[in-house]
């Protein structure tokens, strides 16, 4: 190694990071254009350009300036970390070991990555979103935090793009049940973070529809806190972008989410035109290698009685115990929202007794799986019964 990184203490997380891989700033410099050439990213960088990004600091001592896009894009990929961490000072960092006996380990680890690897985590995955919907965030929650940790850990020390990218696209569902976890359990501004950081690890797969489908989800977080205007835009932005990129079943989801938003917004027409389209984009088989989604024709029932009910359709009644009806029970977290709907529809036609029946089923389901979310809705619904 050039004098250039002689041993000291690292000014910024770039630096460090740097210097984990045991890299000059040249050589990095030439990596990252190789990686920036291999993946299509539009980004080069100069020894000279990463040593004065690595001090965090420009021309004469001058504070830095947040650095051209091309650049932000390519330093954010390779490391899977936001540019505002990398340039700032370096804190104690789980993703990435110190120790450079662990950080050599955890090199060899992810070289052995192959396709048994990879398919094992899917099936814990998996297994992790059968607890989830059925026993509810409470369980599950903390299982998937820690294999954001692990999975992290992995893709920051995989040096293999097409390892990367499988990893990355494990991570961004990782990132996106937990966003929904979050959500579910009341923690609005953590939901939004797991989404957020979601969006980045989606972007390393070649697959829009992990990022089309994390980015969805902060449409949700808007919804809770009650600004149904942004949630509209923005999931009309982003079946914008993922028209022409994603097939049926992922466009089918992303209308009937735009759905919802509308309905929140009061949009009726709106609203049910997207449903329509989210029911006419629903292919008959929904097996596909992009996200995991949880959607077929009873889901989407499930989905437009919820916006029906949202908006004082009488229609929502039938729509939703249909659903009901034909739901799998496993999906408990899925039959807790149905009941709240269907109280909600009941009480807009002031059938009480109805309306309290599916309250009081709703209530004990909220209770088992921890379900702040439905609880909250359960609250301001009694209120509402109470007072009519």
């Amino acid at each position: 190694m050039g004098d250039e990184q002689e041993p000291h203490r690292s000014r910024t997380v770039l630096e460090l990071l740097i210097r984990e891989r045991r890299q000059t700033f040249e050589e990095f410099a030439e990596f990252a254009t190789n990686f920036a050439r291999e993946c299509g990213e539009p980004g080069t960088l100069s020894g000279r350009h990463v040593k004065r990004l690595a001090s965090g600091r420009g021309d004469g001592g001058k504070p830095l300036g947040r650095p051209q896009q091309a650049t932000v894009r390519l330093l954010e990929r390779i490391f899977g970390v936001k540019i505002e961490e990398l340039l700032g000072p370096p804190l104690e960092r789980r993703e990435f070991a110190n120790d450079e006996r662990e950080f050599r380990a955890l090199l060899r680890t992810s070289a052995r990555i192959d396709g048994t690897v990879l398919q094992l985590l899917r099936d814990q995955l998996n297994a992790t979103r059968r607890l989830d919907r059925q026993l509810g965030a409470i369980l599950a929650h903390d299982e998937v935090v820690t294999k954001i940790g692990q999975v992290g850990r992995l893709m920051g020390h995989s040096v293999m793009p097409t390892t990367r990218e499988e990893l990355a696209a494990l991570l961004s569902e990782l990132r996106t049940l937990a966003g929904w976890q979050a959500l579910d359990l009341g923690n609005v501004s953590q939901s939004w973070q797991h989404y957020e950081q979601g969006k980045l690890a989606a972007k390393e797969p070649t697959n829009p529809a992990f990022e089309a489908h994390t980015s969805a989800g902060q449409a949700f977080v808007l919804l809770d806190i009650g600004d149904s205007t942004a949630a509209v835009d923005l999931m009309a932005s982003i079946r914008r972008s993922a028209e022409r990129k994603t097939d049926r079943l992922v466009r089918s989801w992303l209308a009937a989410a735009h759905g919802e938003t509308l309905a929140a917004d009061g949009q009726r027409s709106a609203s049910l035109r997207a449903f329509d389209h989210a029911t006419a984009l629903l292919p008959d088989d929904t097996a596909q290698d992009g996200p995991y989604l949880a959607l077929d024709s009873v889901h989407l029932d499930r989905w437009r009685g919820h916006a029906l009910a949202r908006v004082g359709e009488p229609e929502a009644i039938d729509v939703l115990t249909d659903a009901l009806d034909r739901l799998d029970p496993t999906f408990v977290r899925a039959e807790t929202a149905l009941r709240v709907d269907l109280a909600t529809a009941f009480a807009a036609i002031r059938e009480r007794d109805q309306a309290h029946l599916h309250i009081d089923r709703a209530q004990a389901l909220a209770a088992d799986i921890g379900s702040t979310r439905q609880q909250r809705r359960l609250e301001r619904l009694k209120a509402r019964v109470e007072s009519r």
